[in-house]
């Protein structure tokens, strides 16, 4: 160009654009401050060469899809130069139903929010709700154009997802990528279970992994607080059994309130008939006793009428304190069950069996009428209930209620069904895979801890017990899945060391659950990037 202008040239405006992207004062490229700077380089030319040469304009490199953990399902990229968030920027929203992701994501980005504005102005972020009917509730479009930002989805759950994809583009002073964005996840249901029973958690160990699960999008946090080791909630129904270490009921209510700001439901767990030592530490009259009259450990005697009333109270009273969809009933591995003759060392369950169902009715028959009426009780709250796969027996004439959905762990239990066996019946399953996603402390039995890399390598939603995928066609019965952290060596590690220890797989977890394809990423690159996000 006359007068030695020279043009400038943008770089991709990808999630870790380089100081050379913009001014050397962080400015991005193409902005009007930066345009002055370029200016500025050209002072030496002649007045009348300067004069004369045209308003210099620059040109920018197509934009590269940015890099976040969940990868984004599609972008269309566009040539410009991005967008940077700055402290005089706005947030604005276009429904007051947006407050509180347009608060949050101010604040996470060092902008100004703004409230509900009409009018346009340069930088701003606009969060807006579509009236896109029958589109995914969490899906979202973000585009990048012309300085600005808009996030905009069919709810305010596609629209909190948008702002974590930005907040993650632009962390650490990068820049969101022009073009648009279209993002969706392949699972509506995406958990974290925490065994807060075995080990006690503080509070704000657990509100900083809603806030971790939050930006990785994921949409449930399950808390497993009764076993045979503490029963970990206060109760006022039954105080005398809540172990001195506990969370309160505000303690769980801001986590509940902290979930729900970050559009997570808290799925509450109380498991029985088994895996109740706690509670019946408090009530031994209630304790399941065998032939000889020794007590089985962690097993309620469902022969007796005050055992459903106990459970039932405190079902009734928590679901108060939790006021998500979901409910877990637990029901895996009542000790019953697992001898040889279950009538001949437990006559008094084989007698209830026949008295209420029937000849020919046996104790699995009690356990599942035990469920099913446990599950009406949550049915009255408006919950969906689930419950561990080896709650499901083989040949009762008592059938699981119909919308008892399967939490498939294992493969282990005495009469083990392979998954193929529920989703052929119709029923839903969640994905707990244990040969993935358990994350037991100390590592007994033959459980290891799970590596972010196998699941991102290897693990799909489909892959329900063992390392073999079911078939294509039960893929929509399968409505997504759960890491879980077990606690059965509470003292095995501490809680940094948990927190460090699920760090990888939760992120590994994340991608497949978002989207089971195969990643772009290797896993290099994945843990990589994930270093780069924090």
């Amino acid at each position: 160009m006359a007068g030695g202008l020279v043009a400038a040239v943008g770089v991709g405006t990808g999630l870790w654009a380089s100081s050379g992207s913009g001014g050397g004062d962080g400015t991005p490229a193409g902005s009007a401050a930066s345009q002055q700077a370029a200016a500025a380089t050209s002072a030496g030319t002649s007045a009348a060469a300067t004069a004369a040469s045209p308003t210099p304009s620059r040109s920018y490199a197509l934009s590269t899809t940015p890099r976040t953990i969940p990868a984004v399902r599609s972008h269309t990229p566009a040539r410009g130069p991005g967008w940077r968030p700055a402290t005089a920027k706005r947030v604005v929203v276009s429904d007051s139903r947006l407050v509180d992701e347009g608060r949050l994501i101010a604040g996470e980005l060092g902008m100004t929010y703004a409230g509900e504005k009409d009018d346009v102005r340069a930088g701003d972020l606009r969060l807006a709700l579509n009236d896109d009917e029958g589109a995914n509730p969490e899906s979202y479009t973000m585009t990048v154009q012309g300085g600005r930002v808009t996030v905009s989805g069919p709810s305010d759950t596609g629209v909190f997802y948008g702002t974590r994809t930005l907040k993650q583009e632009v962390h650490s002073g990068g820049t969101a990528p022009e073009g648009v964005v279209r993002d969706q996840p392949a699972k509506p249901q995406r958990g974290f279970m925490l065994d807060i029973a075995r080990k006690n958690f503080s509070a704000a160990w657990i509100e900083d992994r809603v806030r971790e699960l939050g930006d990785l999008k994921f949409n449930q946090l399950g808390l497993h607080f009764s076993d045979d080791q503490a029963f970990r909630i206060e109760s006022d129904t039954h105080p005398e059994i809540v172990a001195k270490e506990h969370l309160t009921k505000a303690q769980v209510k801001s986590i509940v309130a902290l979930a729900a700001q970050r559009h997570i439901t808290v799925v509450p767990e109380i498991d029985s008939p088994g895996h109740l030592g706690a509670v019946l530490a408090a009530h031994p009259e209630l304790r399941l006793r065998n032939a000889s009259g020794s007590a089985t450990r962690g097993a309620i005697d469902i022969s007796k009428d005050a055992s459903a009333n106990l459970l039932d109270d405190l079902l009734n009273e928590y679901a108060g304190l939790f006021p998500g969809a979901y409910w877990h009933l637990g029901g895996d591995e009542y000790q019953a069950l697992t001898v040889s003759s279950p009538a001949a060392s437990y006559p008094q369950l084989a007698a209830a069996a026949t008295a209420r169902y029937g000849a020919g009715a046996g104790v699995a028959d009690l356990a599942t009428g035990w469920l099913n009426d446990r599950a009406d009780t949550a049915r009255a709250h408006d919950r969906t209930m689930r419950v561990w796969n080896d709650g499901f027996f083989r040949g009762t004439s008592v059938k699981p209620a119909s919308d008892l959905v399967v939490a498939y762990w294992t493969g282990k239990e005495i009469g083990a069904r392979k998954p193929v066996e529920y989703l052929s019946a119709g029923r839903k399953v969640l994905n707990y895979n244990d040969e993935y996603l358990y994350y037991v402390l100390g590592e007994p039995q033959t459980f290891v801890y799970p590596t972010g890399q196998r699941i991102y390598e290897q693990w799909t939603p489909r892959v329900l017990r063992g390392t073999t995928p079911v078939a294509a066609k039960y893929d929509a019965q399968i409505l997504g899945g759960s890491l879980a952290v077990w606690c059965d060596l509470a003292n095995s590690q501490t809680q940094a060391q948990v927190a460090a220890g699920i760090r990888m797989p939760l992120r590994a977890t994340s991608q497949k659950l978002w989207d089971a394809g195969t990643p772009d990423l290797t896993w290099t690159q994945f843990k990589a990037l994930a270093g780069r996000l924090g």
